[in-house]
């Protein structure tokens, strides 16, 4: 799910005018998808991330106290979305998960 509420990344495109435009952009957007899974390569304006810091806590002066996040294309994180997706209801459906695995 896509929400208009988040930040643009590098490549400045916002993710309200993705939602908005969703019906005139869905066929453009799957061919670049397309391509992208069949050649395994991300177009280069989606490998770029704009970093800043967001402060955690105690005192605004102490570096330690800021984590980064990484502003990156509203496009690939849609793909991202659409492939994780895919992987996860392969991995479910097929059985693949053991009751054992856990993760952070």
């Amino acid at each position: 799910m896509l929400l208009s509420d988040k930040s643009p990344g590098p490549d400045g495109i916002h993710p309200h005018y993705l939602k908005s435009c969703a019906h005139a952009l869905a066929k453009p957007l799957s061919l670049i998808f397309r391509c992208s899974y069949d050649t395994g390569a991300l177009p280069t304006d989606w490998k770029l991330a704009n970093i800043s810091p967001v402060f955690k806590k105690g005192s605004r002066s102490d570096p330690s106290n800021y984590r980064p996040i990484s502003l990156t294309s509203v496009p690939c994180k849609i793909m991202e979305s659409i492939l994780k997706e895919r992987i996860v209801g392969f991995i479910e459906s097929s059985n693949g998960f053991n009751k054992f695995q856990h993760g952070f």
